[in-house]
C-alpha cells in the first residue's frame, strides 16, 4: 500500500478545518480584546473560503508546473507533484496554533518562516525534475508559497 498519495486530501482537509477554527477564534479574541462588551457570531465563510483556496491551490498550481514542465520535456509525476504540494501545507497547520499568539510582528515573522519552509521543501523536491536553466521556476516556485502565506495571514488571522 502507498500512503504517501493521501497527503494532498488529508492535510489539505486538516488545514481547511484548522484555518476556520483557529481563525474565527483569533478574531474571537482580538475582539474581545479590544471590547468586551460586544457579541461575537462564528463566521462560516471562513470555512467556504479555506476550502476554495488552499484546494484551489493545491490541485490548480501543481497541474501548471505539470504541464509546464511535461512541455518543457521532463519528465514529471501529476501525482507526486499533487502529493509534494499537499505535503508542504503540513507546516501551515502547525503555525496556525501559533498565530493565535496576539503579537502583530510574531505573527508575522511566525508566517514568513513557515512560507519559507514550504517554499524549501517544493524547491528541493522540484529540484529533481529540473535542468539548471529552469531557476526561474523555482523562484516562482517561492513566490507562490510566500503569497499563499501571507494570504493565510491577511485573510484568516487579520
Amino acid at each position: 500500500m502507498i500512503y504517501y498519495r493521501y497527503g494532498l486530501i488529508w492535510i489539505s482537509t486538516t488545514l481547511v478545518f484548522v484555518l476556520a477554527l483557529l481563525g474565527n477564534l483569533a478574531t474571537y479574541l482580538m475582539q474581545r480584546h479590544i471590547d468586551n462588551t460586544t457579541s461575537w457570531n462564528f463566521d462560516v465563510n471562513f470555512v467556504h473560503t479555506a476550502a476554495w483556496s488552499i484546494y484551489g491551490y493545491v490541485i490548480v498550481v501543481p497541474l501548471a508546473y505539470y504541464f509546464f514542465l511535461q512541455y518543457m520535456g521532463s519528465n514529471a509525476n501529476l501525482i507526486r507533484f499533487w502529493c509534494m504540494w499537499g505535503y508542504s501545507l503540513t507546516i501551515f497547520i502547525l503555525s496556525s496554533f501559533l498565530l493565535l499568539i496576539p503579537v502583530g510582528i510574531l505573527r508575522w515573522i511566525i508566517i514568513v518562516l513557515a512560507g519559507f519552509a514550504s517554499a524549501i521543501f517544493v524547491a528541493l523536491n522540484l529540484r529533481s525534475f529540473l535542468g539548471s536553466d529552469l531557476s526561474l521556476t523555482v523562484i516562482a516556485t517561492f513566490v507562490l508559497q510566500i503569497a499563499l502565506a501571507v494570504f493565510i495571514k491577511v485573510q484568516f488571522f487579520g
